[in-house]
């Protein structure tokens, strides 16, 4: 944002990025005139069942391994054949070290919501078939922040994003327009 001169935007992050995403909103709310969370966790602390396979990646990381993590997430609506293929090849460009040393910090890093007040307008989008996050913890995520509102995606899982992209636009979209007049 610096880079570019924004003085401040609309976040959206998706699953783990969503709670890069919180961070940003409690550490520099004043930066962020708004917060999208899809499929975005409170919390990451714990270690989820895959954790040990991503602590024994070595370079280079294998694609058959990248597209092999993907059934971690299981889709109910089709996702183009070409998108999940570049996903592969940027998640090979990854050295190990950096899957690991990010996956690791994430799971024990104090959730963004206990370490400062999101004050942002928060919109959380969340699949209802997501087998990562129970809505349980997504309730917990609307809780933790002042005024957020969540829309339901029936018959979706944990990669909204992928999934729906244009309903998460059109969702967006909404979302931007009731903002303060400041990012028009």
């Amino acid at each position: 944002m610096d880079a570019v001169g924004l003085p401040s935007a609309v976040l959206l992050g998706s699953s783990s990025g969503g709670y890069l995403a919180q961070q940003v909103a409690a550490i520099s709310p004043h930066r962020v005139a708004g917060l999208v969370l899809v499929g975005s966790p409170r919390s990451l602390q714990g270690r989820p069942a895959f954790a040990d396979e991503v602590d024994q990646l070595s370079d280079p990381v294998d694609e058959a391994w990248i597209r092999a993590s993907l059934s971690w997430f299981p889709r109910f609506h089709p996702v183009p054949q070409w998108y999940l293929e570049d996903r592969v090849r940027d998640g090979a460009r990854i050295p190990a070290h950096v899957w690991r040393e990010t996956f690791n910090g994430l799971c024990v890093a104090t959730p963004p919501s206990d370490a400062g007040s999101i004050t942002s307008p928060t919109l959380i989008l969340w699949g209802d078939r997501d087998e990562l996050l129970a809505r349980e913890q997504e309730d917990d995520l609307v809780r933790a922040i002042p005024g957020s509102r969540m829309i339901v995606y029936e018959g979706t899982g944990h990669l909204v994003l992928w999934e729906q992209p244009e309903r998460v636009a059109t969702d967006l979209t909404a979302f931007v327009g009731t903002l303060p007049n400041r990012l028009r």
